[in-house]
């Protein structure tokens, strides 16, 4: 038996400072275990075109060459966040924002992705899991080619709302992405996936240390709209229990891939082990397609992932 999964059209992306709010607000509602249910909308955004100013703002503040004429390949995550802060922020979605960790993510990108085209995003929560520590939601964000800009498209300045339900373009994502968020919580799930070895892995060859300034968060907020209080002074971020504040994870994926390169047709994997405190300093470190982000020290790993060809060889 099928069913038809619900899909609503936005005419523009969400504001993101209002959903961080409900999301705040709602947190102590939620009671999140891995048979919640959880929202089953797909939101689809049409016609959607860059922001050259912002995108350029990305480029720098991650170390991407800029005025090329195409996405870095973490990018289309910053476009269709807003969208996933929506369904993540609603009374429907079962975990709490406030504490939600992005644990992991996974990119595939087809082929190159003109900073001048136009994009068609879809962002719905794939489902909830089990996990050692609680309760692991998968978000999926999906871009395709969009139709040619007319009247009514979006941008990603546009207003918010929606206008009713519709299908997608039907074409095959150029873009994809998979988000896990975990929710700690007091868990006896036996059945829940045991985690890798605790055992460090070894660090790869460091090629280059980064110091990092204090307004690395402030910064990548401005350029991706991400204005999470943690990222952004030691006093809110000290307001969610850290001692100072601390670099988006996305960033830190995004600056290795920066230094490291993708094909054009990519697959990349990357997991976040522990948040950078800013200011600080990084080592960037690479070796037979992984890259890792670590402590100045090369102690502490912080961030570490896989790039490869698409398809696989």
């Amino acid at each position: 038996m099928t069913t038809t999964t619900p899909a609503a059209t936005l005419t523009g992306a969400p504001a993101l400072a209002p959903l961080l709010a409900r999301g705040a607000l709602l947190s102590p509602l939620k009671r999140p275990r891995p048979d919640a249910d959880f929202p089953r909308t797909r939101l689809v955004l049409p016609g959607l075109r860059i922001d050259l100013a912002k995108l350029a703002a990305y480029e720098r503040v991650c170390g991407f060459a800029t005025g090329a004429d195409a996405l870095p390949v973490t990018y289309p995550h910053v476009l269709g966040f807003p969208l996933a802060m929506r369904l993540m922020s609603g009374r429907d979605f079962p975990l709490p924002l406030l504490g939600l960790v992005h644990t992991s993510i996974t990119v595939t990108r087809r082929a190159p992705m003109p900073a001048t085209g136009t994009y068609e995003l879809t962002v719905y929560v794939e489902g909830l899991a089990a996990h050692r520590r609680g309760t692991e939601a998968s978000v999926v964000t999906e871009v395709r080619p969009g139709a040619a800009a007319g009247r009514g498209a979006a941008s990603a300045r546009g207003a918010t709302g929606t206008a009713g339900v519709v299908g997608a373009t039907g074409a095959d994502p150029v873009w994809e992405s998979r988000s896990t968020y975990l929710a700690r919580h007091r868990t006896t799930a036996a059945h829940a996936p045991e985690e890798p070895s605790a055992e460090p892995p070894a660090p790869l060859p460091a090629l280059a240390e980064w110091p990092l300034g204090g307004d690395v968060g402030r910064r990548y907020a401005a350029a991706s709209g991400d204005r999470n209080p943690i990222h952004l002074h030691p006093l809110t971020a000290r307001l969610f229990g850290f001692p100072r504040a601390i670099a988006h994870g996305m960033w830190t994926v995004a600056r290795c891939l920066a230094e490291h390169g993708t094909p054009d047709a990519a697959a990349v994997r990357a997991r976040f082990r522990a948040p950078v405190l800013l200011p600080g300093t990084v080592t960037y470190g690479a070796g037979d397609g992984r890259f890792e982000m670590r402590g100045g020290d090369g102690r502490r790993l912080h961030v570490s992932g896989e790039v490869a060809p698409y398809p696989a060889a």
